[in-house]
């Protein structure tokens, strides 16, 4: 689909999903993780490895078991100087690691605080002004605007500042994933439709900028 000079947008799952993009890609690609949490629990930082959800960022850079981040020899799926994280809280138990080991690590906090395009210009920055995947779990946002995600935690963006900075990145992205939005959570679907509306905004101009 990438070669024929189309943008796939994956909606659906957890973050275990970008294992599937980086064998795919075989480390071609930079990439932007817009995530509430840093998902970097590995192996070498802790015991309690059991969950590709919460782990899926530490594997995409190749910090993890190979039968994980090294699938039929393809791993790192992702350079990790040309990798940057977005959106976790300011607490993160593995932000210092992250911030050691990525090209680029803004928690949500100091991404307000500079403001969405210049969010997205430092990544771009790090990722590659065009040829990178794009991927956003829905817990960035503040579960005051989205609560119907598995592991909420204050101090996230705010519908508005997520469809900037989304705007800021889609176009120059190969590709994009959304995760973690959990329906059971949404009885009136009320936050469903917020997402949809986000994205149908954010990511309108997914890929245009690579395949134009």
């Amino acid at each position: 689909m990438i070669a024929g000079g189309r943008a796939p947008l994956v909606i659906g799952g957890d973050c275990s999903l970008v294992l599937g993009a980086g064998v795919a890609l075989q480390g071609g690609a930079g990439f932007v993780h817009i995530d509430g949490h840093t998902d970097f629990r590995h192996p070498g930082n802790s015991d309690q490895c059991a969950s590709v959800a919460g782990e899926d960022l530490a594997a995409a850079v190749g910090e993890h078991w190979p039968a994980v981040a090294d699938i039929d020899g393809l791993g790192p799926y992702f350079s990790s100087a040309r990798t940057v994280h977005i959106g976790c809280r300011d607490d993160d138990e593995h932000l210092v690691e992250v911030r050691r080991s990525l090209g680029l690590a803004l928690p949500a906090r100091e991404s307000i605080e500079i403001g969405m395009p210049e969010t997205a210009r430092a990544a771009r920055g790090v990722a590659g002004r065009a040829g990178y995947w794009l991927h956003l779990d829905v817990d960035v946002l503040d579960p005051l605007f989205m609560p119907a995600v598995d592991s909420p935690d204050p101090g996230g963006l705010n519908p508005n500042q997520l469809v900037e900075l989304l705007t800021e990145l889609a176009p120059a992205a190969i590709g994009a994933q959304v995760t973690v939005f959990d329906p059971d959570l949404d009885p009136d679907g009320r936050y469903a439709a917020l997402l949809v509306d986000i994205l149908a905004t954010g990511l309108a101009d997914l890929g245009r900028k690579v395949h134009p």
